[in-house]
């Protein structure tokens, strides 16, 4: 669509893809994004040409970054995951067993022990799922509980409304009008309410999608809600759906319906009368509010945790700087040249203070290579232990301290004395209670690769998860003695980074040959990306809660206000024989407060039965926080209080003359 503009005679042309010509022999339906949804592929080539088309066994090396290669199986019908995951190890390890055996120049098997997994195609399904569809499950609950709450509250609205009804509805059947009837009319009145309300959702929905996106997913596409007929189809289902239990309420009502007392009634046959069906309808309003609005203060306090997570770098001003070279082939010592060359550049955009080599990225896929360590049988057995090769102004670009030691130097180069800066954590695995300066650590899959020593002590940092990384340990070697032509920059801005992102991006371009180019983009993005679950939970759950709580005003108000109404005679007698009007106040007030509070015992006795299931989607934070349900016990009753205030001033100024003789 992008290349030809939806043109329709497309096959048999050809397409340009890096250095290989290639025919279009077939089109794609345009729903097909393949293995990744948010970035869908240009096109689909035969992997025996794409194999052929790049050159050399040093493809990395040629083109500057590095590619891999996963197959995808579909399973038997009856052979189950951990089946296929066990034959597809043994496939794997017999390879690398055939190859070992061809070339022994890598590590054995024995030592690495590699295992497959089958999983999802999809990442997001896969053995590790993405932390940012965590809550999902969790929010779609929340929405049928905020579904649950509006339907309730539709429904005491419309039963207070039937009940006013009742004498006219008694006088209907005593005419002859059929029950039937009756139910028939009360259950439109509720479908049509919820039909017209699912169609103001839909419109609301197509805007909240986009901002949505916007927010939590940019760069992607929003989804389309007005042209997905299955969204369309189960919104008017859940519509009707509503429609039918809402009208169910009042006809429950109707059907205890007497004629002799409904023709008689009249708001002087003394006081009130309560609904059961009415105060349990508000009771769940209340309980299920205080469920939420338990659940948006936990995932706040959750997302505060994790800012304040110390990662051991300072992400807010640094830029990373991608190198992408298309089909420009250059050797190493070509590539090498052009790194140190664009650091030269970096540094003199304005706005910019400090620039590096980094091979790979915090957050975005780290390196590792098996260890070896005198006195210790098994490092793999320790841990996992990720590394980067970087120049030396790498401390300084991140942020990152040096605790003992020193970090790299300019003479730590190809020809000198091989040396690493390890992380705090990793010296206190390797040799507790032992100072790691000078020790020699083994790096690499020959049978013996020469020793790299220890010259400095880091801070630790979080490379791959916010959450705490215990069995996971870091390292850096200088970029110019482990692969100098791989990886892109890092950049330190003085500025926003935003504001510097384009120059830098156009200084660097200037050295880049032929059709090569450069990404410069804030690494802030990435790491936020990896808070993006508990930034969704804690948006998601307090934007329902919050329209959880409006429910729940509007139906404590509905109710208040009804009851006033059919107190009017009740309450004209207390005024007549003495009463103050701040005692009708009170009156009024405390009973909409009793609704509240009697609604947060059971919302918090639901909440903490949750505690268990929601616990896993928070950050250090407990589910049972005190605090937290303080906290909704008293915004509940003062919402109970500012929505009876109302009713409770127009109570206290009535007539008790006018209200004695009020039918």
């Amino acid at each position: 669509m992008t290349q030809f503009a939806g043109r329709r005679d497309v096959l048999g042309t050809t397409l340009r893809i890096d250095a290989v010509e290639y025919t279009i022999i077939g089109v794609a339906p345009e729903g097909l994004v393949g293995l990744w949804p948010y970035r869908p592929p240009v096109a689909f080539v035969p992997l025996a040409t794409y194999a052929r088309s790049e050159g050399p066994p040093d493809w990395a090396t040629t083109y500057g970054h590095s590619f891999g290669i996963d197959p995808i199986v579909r399973r038997k019908p009856n052979v189950t995951i951990a089946q296929a995951s066990a034959d597809l190890t043994n496939a794997l390890r017999r390879s690398y067993q055939a190859q070992y055996e061809r070339n022994p120049a890598g590590a054995p098997l024995a030592s690495l022990r590699p295992r497959a997994v089958a999983a999802s195609v999809l990442a997001e399904r896969g053995p590790e799922p993405s932390t940012a569809l965590r809550p999902a499950r969790w929010l779609a609950g929340v929405t049928v509980v905020v579904l649950l709450i509006a339907a309730a509250n539709v429904a005491n609205l419309l039963l207070a409304r039937a009940i006013r009804r009742r004498r006219e509805i008694a006088l209907r059947v005593a005419l002859g009008v059929s029950t039937r009837r009756l139910f028939g009319q009360l259950l439109t009145e509720g479908v049509i309410l919820a039909l017209m309300g699912g169609a103001a959702g839909v419109v609301l929905a197509v805007w909240g999608g986009r901002v949505l996106c916007a927010t939590f997913l940019p760069g992607t596409d929003p989804v389309s809600i007005i042209s997905d007929a299955r969204t369309l189809a189960f919104a008017s289902l859940v519509a009707l759906g509503a429609g039918v239990v809402t009208g169910m309420a009042p006809m429950a009502q109707l059907a205890r319906t007497n004629l002799v007392t409904d023709l008689k009634a009249g708001s002087r046959e003394g006081t009130h009368g309560r609904s059961r069906l009415r105060t349990s309808l508000l009771l769940l309003q209340s309980a299920l509010s205080v469920t939420l609005l338990v659940g948006a203060g936990l995932f706040v306090q959750s997302l505060r945790n994790v800012r304040e997570v110390k990662l051991g770098f300072d992400a807010d001003s640094v830029l990373v700087v991608e190198l992408e070279m298309r089909d420009v082939r250059l050797d190493s010592a070509a590539i090498v040249a052009l790194r140190l060359r664009l650091i030269e550049v970096a540094k003199r955009v304005p706005g910019v203070s400090y620039a590096s080599l980094r091979e790979s990225i915090p957050f975005a896929g780290m390196s590792s290579y098996p260890l070896r360590v005198e006195g210790i049988d098994s490092v793999r057995s320790l841990g996992e232990f990720r590394f980067n090769s970087v120049s030396p102004e790498y401390f300084a670009v991140m942020g990152t301290r040096i605790l003992r030691g020193r970090g790299f130097e300019s003479t730590d180069r190809e020809h000198t004395r091989p040396v690493l800066v390890i992380g705090q954590s990793m010296a206190n695995v390797l040799w507790p209670g032992r100072d790691p300066i000078g020790r020699c650590i083994r790096v690499g899959l020959d049978s013996l690769p020469p020793c790299r020593y220890v010259v400095g002590v880091a801070q630790d940092i979080h490379s791959e998860s916010i959450e705490p990384e215990s069995k996971l340990f870091f390292y850096y070697m200088p970029a110019l003695q482990w692969k100098p032509q791989d990886g892109g920059l890092f950049v330190r801005t003085r500025v926003d980074p935003t504001v510097t992102a384009e120059p830098l991006r156009r200084a660097l371009q200037h050295e880049m040959p032929g059709t090569a180019f450069v990404t410069v983009k804030p690494l802030g993005n990435i790491v936020s990306a990896k808070m993006r679950s508990w930034i969704v939970g804690a948006t998601l759950f307090t934007a329902f809660g919050v329209l959880a709580l409006v429910l729940a005003a509007v139906g404590l108000y509905s109710v208040i206000a009804y009851n006033v109404t059919q107190r009017k005679h009740e309450l004209g007698v207390r005024l007549a024989l003495g009463a103050g009007r701040m005692q009708v106040v009170r009156i009024v007030v405390m009973e909409s407060v009793r609704f509240a509070l009697a609604g947060v015992a059971i919302g918090s006795v639901v909440a903490l039965a949750a505690g268990n299931s929601i616990g896993p989607l928070l950050f250090d934070q407990s589910p049972r926080d005190l605090t937290v349900f303080g906290s909704v016990g008293v915004v509940l009753a003062g919402v109970a209080i500012v929505a009876s205030w109302v009713p409770a001033l127009r109570a206290a100024r009535l007539d008790p003359k006018a209200a004695l003789q009020s039918e």
